[in-house]
């Protein structure tokens, strides 16, 4: 769909919020989609032989995987929004394994048309959930807590603005093609699909370190937009040069290390666990040093090492003792 339909009723119980299937979903995304985000792509590096060793073992999973996800859409059965922003990946999965396997090969052909033969096999949901599960335990969970903390960090910079700027002022922008229309329509992706009145219906917005923005539903009341933090956060902050934490500061130095991938100010307060002005003060200085350069993405300033800034940064921990 390119269009939702909505009323004040239903803006009135928008609701932000996080969803670990969402999150493991825009992940699996990730490492099946060559074409990704700089931010990405060191955690896609890391992963995807793993999977790729995962999916060899098993023809039925990786014929199913094939099939579910095309460029522009993904199925049904894998995108449906939490009743709550707070399940467990276990429960958000409850649904998905209750589905039955004509369901899913009705899904699957509406994304890939006719299936192969080998997706006759029984148990696709299951197989669907634990593939979900997999790429939870190995790649999404040992940094589940520190990704939830910059999502929120969006929620909260986002739910702010609805005082100040109102619904327009908070959608538009928040993912490629998403903006709001004039007479009650939110536009959700730029492709020509007709729009679907969801008047009288849940709506929730989901953060997740995604390629791009995504409808979601569970018909015939609940539906969901999936949109995009922007930089992620897959690997553990490299240990902190001693010589640039003598010349710059220990809290800059971080600041500045950090910055090897682009990052907003408030996503960098979450991750780091230092106040927003904090964290704008030292941006201020590094940029005036030169350090580090900026541009507008959507709503929010992204951040992220210069040459010089890159070259500082590499010559001081080639100094450091190792």
């Amino acid at each position: 769909m390119g269009e939702l339909i909505v009323d004040a009723d239903v803006l009135a119980r928008t609701r932000f919020g996080t969803s670990p299937w969402a999150e493991t979903l825009a992940g699996l995304s990730i490492l099946l989609h060559p074409q990704v985000q700089p931010w990405h792509r060191d955690w896609r590096t890391a992963h995807l032989p793993q999977l790729r060793a995962r999916l060899a073992d098993d023809e039925v999973t990786a014929a199913l995987v094939r099939a579910a996800f095309s460029r522009t859409w993904m199925a049904d059965f894998l995108t449906v929004p939490p009743r709550t922003p707070d399940l467990t990946l276990d429960e958000e999965l409850e649904h998905l394994e209750s589905l039955p396997d004509d369901r899913i090969r009705a899904d699957l052909e509406y994304v890939s048309g006719p299936l192969p033969a080998v997706l006759g096999a029984s148990g696709l949901a299951h197989r669907a959930a634990e593939l979900l599960r997999w790429t939870w335990r190995t790649g999404i969970a040992p940094e589940w807590e520190r990704r939830r903390r910059v999502l929120r960090a969006d929620v909260v910079s986002r739910t702010a603005r609805l005082s100040t700027e109102g619904w327009s002022g908070v959608l538009d922008g928040i993912g490629p093609g998403v903006r709001w229309l004039e007479n009650g329509r939110l536009q959700v992706n730029p492709q020509p699909y007709p729009p679907r009145d969801i008047r009288g219906r849940d709506l929730m917005l989901i953060a997740a370190h995604s390629r791009g923005s995504s409808v979601s539903w569970h018909l015939p009341d609940r539906y969901a937009v999936v949109y995009p933090v922007v930089g992620v956060f897959a690997t553990a902050p490299a240990p902190l040069p001693e010589p640039l934490a003598r010349l710059l500061g220990r809290s800059r130095a971080r600041v500045l290390t950090r910055l090897r991938t682009p990052g907003s100010t408030s996503a960098l307060s979450a991750e780091l666990g230092v106040p927003v002005g904090s964290v704008g003060g030292h941006l201020r200085v590094l940029l005036d040093a030169g350090l580090v350069e900026r541009r507008r993405s959507g709503r929010e300033v992204l951040y992220w090492w210069s040459d010089t800034g890159q070259e500082l940064v590499e010559a001081a921990a080639a100094q450091a003792p190792g």
